[in-house]
């Protein structure tokens, strides 16, 4: 008979601390999260590998706060030397596919292949709330626990490419910090999921077969992007299923160009729950990285992708700047309240508003 496997998302029986113990352990978090470590001490520690200040040093980067925000800068430029020395890894698929349980099961793979394994999960944003649910050390309840691996949740905020806004900068942090393999795990697949692409050597599209989404493969966009495309939960009943999906998805490739980087897109088979296939997909990753290194496309395409954000930074601060204007703020209720009573189009608010800064 099967053992069942226990998850984190049951309700476990708590234990009873006394209450002088508890009091001194609380004083004492409070105390450590009060301490505000300077530049220096930050960098230091996250050279050394210390998770702690790297988790400290990435709530800075993601911080809105005009302080923070200067003193996340400066992190990152000392960190900078030591980045730029890991494989980064883009995972995405339809909500469902099961990306956290793929992650799971190959974080645990490359850690057992002496790899330090940072996953930044990114948690969709509610438009509503704006709060997100950061659920993926609870999905990931084995990884989580790996001395050799790390994962950090953040919000997608408003981010429309599927990321967070200051993932960019994470990896980079996470790379000073020792890790050798970055994977980004998406919001899932959308109409704008570019910007994952667009910080990542690898992507690899995780699909399932007999989900009605055959048709959605061949159109170009998410497919032309992947550099592999790994058909999962093909196991049981599945089997059959995703051997079919991968006879079709791999008739769907050659309608593509071929890539500028040489490498032609794989597809495979794997189970991420019973644990199968996933050493030949790291194999693929490994060719890959070996071809576009061998013929420098891999340089080429992070020196792009540098080129990219530096765009990318440029129109999110000017965005940022436009909208703090005090007066920008003032103006901009009064032509809301002008658009709202038919006074005034948005194209011409617009405009206004736009003058009000040149």
């Amino acid at each position: 008979m099967t053992k069942q496997k226990k998850s984190a998302l049951k309700e476990q029986e708590g234990v009873s601390q006394s209450e002088i113990t508890n009091s001194i352990s609380i004083k004492n978090i409070q105390r450590k999260r009060r301490a505000k470590p300077s530049v220096e001490d930050l960098v230091s520690q996250i050279l050394k590998g210390d998770i702690t200040a790297l988790s400290r040093a990435i709530t800075l980067v993601e911080s809105k706060n005009a302080s923070h925000v200067e003193k996340a800068n400066a992190i990152i430029k000392s960190c900078l030397p030591n980045a730029n020395n890991s494989v980064r890894i883009g995972i995405t698929g339809v909500p469902g596919v099961g990306k956290s349980t793929f992650i799971e099961s190959f974080g645990k793979y490359l850690t057992a292949q002496s790899k330090k394994v940072a996953v930044l999960a990114i948690d969709p944003s509610s438009s509503l709330t704006k709060g997100s649910i950061l659920g993926d050390k609870t999905r990931m309840e084995d990884l989580v626990k790996d001395k050799n691996a790390f994962i950090r949740p953040s919000p997608s905020g408003d981010s429309l490419g599927g990321v967070a806004r200051k993932t960019r900068e994470t990896i980079t942090l996470c790379e000073a910090a020792g890790f050798d393999t970055i994977i980004i795990e998406t919001v899932g697949v959308g109409q704008s999921e570019t910007a994952v692409h667009s910080m990542v050597d690898f992507f690899l599209l995780l699909k399932l077969a007999g989900a009605g989404d055959e048709l959605q493969g061949i159109k170009r966009g998410i497919i032309e992007m992947a550099d592999a495309i790994a058909i999962n939960k093909a196991d049981g009943e599945n089997t059959k299923s995703a051997k079919i999906a991968k006879v079709e998805f791999n008739r769907a490739l050659h309608l593509y160009p071929k890539k500028e980087s040489s490498w032609t897109p794989k597809v495979t088979l794997c189970s991420a729950l019973h644990n199968e296939g996933i050493d030949n997909i790291w194999n693929i990753i490994q060719d890959y990285v070996k071809i576009t290194s061998e013929n420098n496309y891999l340089q080429f395409k992070r020196n792009e992708q540098n080129k990219f954000w530096l765009i990318q930074t440029i129109e999110e601060q000017l965005k940022s700047s436009f909208f703090n204007n005090a007066e920008i703020k003032a103006a901009l209720e009064k032509q809301l309240q002008l658009i709202e009573d038919n006074k005034t189009t948005p194209f011409a608010a617009a405009d206004y508003l736009l003058g009000l800064r040149s």
